[in-house]
This record gives C-alpha cells, sequence and structure tokens, in this order.
C-alpha cells in the first residue's frame, strides 16, 4: 500500500514585497508541486494562486481510476490564468510557472511548465528532472545540438515558456514509476538560485524527514540572501 510523508514551506524571502510563489499539496490526490508568479509583470501572486487552484480542482473533479490528461488540465490552467490577466492587466497579461506532479497507479507524473523544478532521489542517484524553459537552458541545450545561438547577458533568466500566455504552452511530460526510498522536491527558482545543485542532492538524501529537508533548504536560501520569494514540496516514498 502506497505509504507518502510529505511537507512544504515557503518564504517572502529579504527583499520582495509580496510572496509570489505558491505550492500545491493535496495528500487525498496526491498531487505535489509549485507555482511562481512571474516577475516583472502584474499579478504574479493571483496567477500563481489560480494555477494552483485550477491544478487542484481538477484532480478532485477527475472520476475514480480515470488517468489525468496532464497536458489537457496545464491548457485548461493556461486559458484561465490568461482570461484573468486579459482583467487584472490588458496590456501585459500576468503569469506563473507550474511544476506539478501526480502519483497514479504507482507512477510520478510530472508536468512542468517554466523554470521551477523538480528533483528526484533514488538509493544514491540524484537526478534533476525537469529542465528549465528559460533563455539561458535552452540556449545551452540548442548548443549541445551543435546551433549557434547568442543571448543577451541581461535576458538570461527570462522564461521562454510559462502559465498565461495567449496560446497553451508546450507542455513536458515525465514520468516515474516509483520505487520505496524515492524523494522528491519541487521548488522555485528562489531555492535553486540560491543553493546548487549537488547541495540539494546532499540535503534531500541525508534529511531524516520531509519537514526538516525542506525546511533546511528553504531556511537556507533566504539566509544567503534571500532575494527572492523561496518555496518548495518535498515528497518521501516510504513504501508501495
Amino acid at each position: 500500500m502506497l505509504s507518502l510523508r510529505t511537507a512544504a514551506l515557503t518564504d517572502i524571502g529579504r527583499v520582495r514585497r509580496e510572496n509570489e510563489d505558491r505550492f500545491i499539496l493535496d495528500e487525498g490526490c496526491l498531487v505535489f508541486g509549485v507555482a511562481d508568479g512571474v516577475g516583472g509583470l502584474p499579478g504574479g501572486g493571483e496567477a500563481a494562486q489560480l494555477a494552483a487552484d485550477e491544478i487542484v480542482g481538477a484532480f478532485h473533479a477527475l472520476p475514480p481510476d480515470r488517468a489525468a490528461d496532464l497536458v489537457a488540465i496545464v491548457h485548461h490552467t493556461n486559458e484561465m490564468v490568461a482570461a484573468l490577466g486579459r482583467k487584472m492587466s490588458p496590456a501585459m497579461g500576468i503569469g506563473t510557472t507550474l511544476t506539478f506532479a501526480c502519483v497514479q497507479a504507482n507512477v510520478l507524473r510530472i508536468a512542468h511548465v517554466g523554470d521551477s523544478r523538480c528533483y528526484g532521489v533514488r538509493g544514491t542517484e540524484f537526478l534533476q528532472l525537469s529542465e528549465d524553459h528559460s533563455v539561458e537552458n535552452e540556449a545551452r541545450l540548442r548548443r549541445a545540438r551543435g546551433d549557434v545561438i547568442y543571448y543577451h547577458e541581461a535576458n538570461r533568466n527570462a522564461l521562454t515558456r510559462c502559465i498565461g500566455q495567449p496560446t497553451p504552452p508546450e507542455v513536458d511530460i515525465i514520468e516515474r514509476p516509483l520505487v520505496a526510498g524515492d524523494r522528491y522536491l519541487f521548488c522555485t527558482d528562489g531555492v535553486t538560485r540560491m543553493i546548487p545543485n549537488s547541495e540539494i542532492g546532499t540535503l534531500l538524501t541525508g534529511g531524516a524527514n520531509p519537514q526538516a529537508v525542506i525546511d533546511e533548504l528553504v531556511t537556507l536560501a533566504v539566509r544567503r540572501g534571500g532575494p527572492d520569494n523561496a518555496t518548495g514540496v518535498v515528497v518521501f516514498v516510504d513504501s508501495l
């Protein structure tokens, strides 16, 4: 029988006037994730909150034993956020990242848009399961394929995909059969910009319980300057 332990934490940080991060943690529907309102646009907190609410609502409305269509759920969420953006900010719109997962038939199914992240630990293996949809990272991936790509340094962290756009975004779907002992972290870039992957892996692997892990990660990001909101959700898979 599936047995999970979970925990979440968000912190405004030391610089921002508003916390525009939201986390998703619904143990009843087995849905976990984060949303990070896009900086530089108005209504980031409202965008992230609506995205989180739409995701949880979609899973509560899902008939029993029916597999979720993650792309359709994300596209519907995008439509709802875009509609709110037309009301709140007709000229610019609003936006948010969205990285979440559901557990169905002992498989973790991840949907990802933006530069929030999902990490996984299995035994001694630590992996970043998601790819950042940012100018810098997508340039790196294209260069690895042999393309010649240039970008302005000031734009390196700009998102290439987010929720709230006029057209439906491409959604990355990652599926990972669960194994007892797995650990997962969903977090915003307020965490990942302050803590390197190697250190995240050490903390996620070595923590005694999910609350201790997320407390340490978020507190560390804030202690190192907290230039952005810092949010994360940790899931420990104890048994199947």
